[in-house]
């Protein structure tokens, strides 16, 4: 047994050997350097090409919309929003207020943009830490789904995930296109 995995290991050793002097002829030392340089070039140059690490704040204006938002709560993007604007309580549209943090869960809604005639999903997140709102207090719930279904229900206290669960207003931030 011993001789037999002698000889299928030389045989091994051969054959390595072989399909090695073969790859040397074929290819020389330039060719092994020059896909090396084009590798770390690639490597150097991709990280420089565009992408999109918006995260989908590219949408946080939506399409065909003024410079300022409209703070009154028959606008398109408030269609299912249920509580107060944050753009009202020292934040904007997109971002919480100081001194409150987005909640870690929320709810989307569907809403036309009657600029262009689309739907976009609408993401709205209450922002937490204070208590009680501030400004005026919307309640639209377009298309809003009975309360026993958590995630269906706007109504819903949001800020139940995070350590301060005080709901002070909420953002409405356009994700993207409804499909």
């Amino acid at each position: 047994m011993a001789k037999l995995l002698e000889n299928f290991f030389t045989w091994m050793d051969g054959a390595a050997e072989t399909r090695a002097r073969n790859i040397a002829h074929r290819a020389g030392r330039r060719s092994f350097l020059q896909k090396a340089g084009w590798a770390l070039v690639g490597g150097v140059v991709l990280p420089m090409l565009p992408y999109d690490n918006s995260n989908g704040v590219a949408y946080a204006r939506g399409l065909g919309e003024p410079d300022e938002l409209p703070e009154d709560c028959e606008y398109w993007r408030y269609c299912s929003l249920h509580g107060s604007l944050c753009s009202q309580c020292g934040g904007s549209v997109t971002q919480c207020p100081p001194g409150t943090q987005p909640s870690k869960v929320a709810w989307v809604g569907t809403c036309r943009n009657p600029n262009d005639d689309k739907d976009y999903l609408v993401s709205y997140n209450d922002c937490c830490g204070k208590g009680g709102g501030c400004g005026e207090g919307c309640s639209r719930q377009e298309g809003d789904r009975p309360g026993y279904l958590m995630g269906l229900a706007s109504e819903s206290s949001w800020c139940q995930a995070n350590d301060n669960k005080g709901i002070h207003c909420t953002v409405a931030i356009v994700v993207g296109l409804a499909e």
